[in-house]
């Protein structure tokens, strides 16, 4: 799993570990694991893998800019720039701040060979970014705040115009490390190479789009961090741990039922959708209640469709509730009624709008809600831009005042439990291809399945968009909900190393062949 810590948290890690060591060793670690990567970049063939670079390839004649601010990740970007240096690179460092630059690196790059610029010589900057193969953002830390100042916004703004490679040192500077909300310009990093741990601003948008790949460079902060993160996103390991697997005295009863109250006459093909995605999320049975069982049979024969109330369907382990219900006063019976039930609830799309707050905040059993960021807004009373620019305080303001496990669906799927001491969790899998009609109706199907299946709302959240995700990248492009619904096999596969459709062994452990997965499927390393 990876993990995410606040910078309090992280700056207490370091005083502890700085306690123990020689002077200077964190941030010779921290340099040489930025110079490896830097040097990563620059030596990787056009075309080829990004973790297989041309081992012949030197560094001799590449031109690297440091754009060096007043802080360690400034020292962090000058100690790098003197190892490129000292193997051939042809380093320069514009200092932003030059009477408060870090004395011992700016005179290690020196010794190395390099030169020294300031952004008063404005021409001779311009001619550099242009020139230049990589650009290293040492501009502000970790510790930066509300945004850039004007002269770093301005040398941002010349970086982004020169259309340079960028690697950001811990994190783009312009980006809030702990929120990542972005207030003004900031960097827009290909490789960003953060230390120690993980920072929360790197892994949600707005932030997370201005990142690019995600490099970790272990710097022996590790026993020094609290159990607890601030951030936590599922890999694969985690989420085979978590699917349901059926024992050999299974049936479909012991694997879990979960009910469908979904579509109307308006929005049948909500309800289908809905229930590919129960289908395929591990439960034994779906029970469908609703107007649009005709579609529903007549695509999945397997379904178990009942007329009337949902609570008259039959037994259940888990509801999904919502998704295109539409807007008539039977939405809001059919979400009171589905509320009155003592088994878990998912509650999507139209279900949201007809929330009891009241009846939804004495439930006993857990509920989950799905919104994307303009129901979230709508719930919240505020507007969807600014949910989009604050995801990880809506989703927490979402689960405290509801008192309901949330997830936030969008560019940056975000899961929060209502207990605040738990770790928001972050989804990394998925393409923006996802955002296309019936998309979240297949996802609601998938979750609410493995609710039913057994899993606690936070599990059942993450790892159903987890798969919704992978399979979002492994449907045909571009992906329609169908061919996300259709491809939940293949993801399901593809995570418990069992060959698609056989539920048999798949031989390596690693599941079934699959196409090259782009880096926003998978953006750390």
């Amino acid at each position: 799993m990876r993990t995410a810590y606040r910078v309090e948290t992280v700056r207490a890690a370091e005083r502890a570990l700085l306690a123990r060591l020689p002077e200077g060793t964190l941030m010779s670690r921290a340099a040489a694991g930025l110079a490896a990567a830097c040097a990563r970049l620059l030596t990787t063939a056009p075309g080829r893998p990004a973790d297989r670079p041309t081992r012949t390839a030197r560094l001799y004649g590449a031109r690297v800019a440091l754009l060096v601010g007043s802080g360690d990740n400034g020292g962090d970007a000058l100690y790098a720039g003197a190892r490129l240096a000292r193997r051939g690179a042809a380093v320069t460092a514009v200092l932003l701040a030059p009477d408060r630059a870090h004395g011992a690196g700016l005179a290690a790059l020196r010794r190395a060979g390099g030169r020294v610029l300031t952004p008063e010589r404005s021409s001779s900057v311009s001619s550099l970014l242009r020139s230049a193969d990589l650009v290293v953002d040492g501009i502000v830390g970790i510790g930066g705040r509300g945004g850039l100042r004007p002269d770093a916004a301005h040398l941002a703004q010349r970086v982004a115009e020169a259309g340079v490679p960028v690697v950001a040192v811990d994190l783009p500077s312009g980006i809030d490390p702990d929120t990542g909300e972005v207030n003004g310009p900031a960097v827009r990093a290909r490789l960003t190479v953060s230390f120690g741990t993980l920072k929360p601003g790197l892994l949600v948008d707005p932030a997370r789009d201005r990142t690019g790949e995600v490099h970790l460079v272990d710097i022996g902060l590790g026993p020094e961090l609290p159990p607890v993160p601030e951030l936590a996103a599922l890999e694969r390991a985690d989420v085979a741990a978590l699917l349901p697997r059926p024992a050999a005295e299974s049936d479909k009863y012991r694997r879990g039922v979960v009910g469908v109250a979904a579509g109307s006459a308006r929005y049948p093909g909500a309800a289908v959708l809905c229930v590919a995605g129960a289908l395929h999320g591990g439960a034994g049975a779906v029970r469908y209640a609703g107007p649009a069982a005709d579609p529903v049979l007549a695509r999945y024969p397997e379904t178990l469709v009942s007329s009337g109330s949902p609570h008259r369907a039959g037994r259940v382990q888990s509801w999904v509730v919502g998704p295109g219900l539409g807007e008539e006063p039977a939405a809001r019976e059919t979400v009171a009624d589905v509320l009155a039930t003592e088994v878990p609830v998912l509650v999507d799309a139209d279900g949201l709008r007809a929330l009891d707050p009241g009846r939804l905040r004495s439930r006993e059993a857990p509920t989950l809600l799905t919104p994307h960021a303009g129901e979230a807004a709508a719930l919240l009373g505020t507007s969807r831009e600014r949910v989009e620019s604050a995801r990880l305080a809506a989703v927490r303001e979402l689960s405290r005042r509801y008192g309901a496990t949330v997830l936030l669906k969008g560019s940056t799927t975000l899961i929060a439990g209502p207990d605040p001491r738990e770790p928001v969790r972050v989804n990394l899998t998925g393409t923006p291809w996802l955002a296309t009609a019936g998309s979240g109706d297949v996802l609601s199907g998938l979750a609410g399945s493995l609710l039913a299946a057994g899993l606690s709302p936070l599990d059942a959240a993450s790892a159903g968009a987890w798969l919704h995700g992978l399979a979002g990248t492994l449907a045909a492009t571009p992906p329609s909900a169908t061919t996300v619904a259709a491809a939940l096999p293949r993801a399901w596969a593809h995570v418990t190393g069992t060959r698609s459709g056989t539920g048999t062994p798949g031989g390596t452990g690693e599941g079934p062949a699959l196409p090259s997965l782009p880096s926003s499927a998978f953006p750390l390393s």
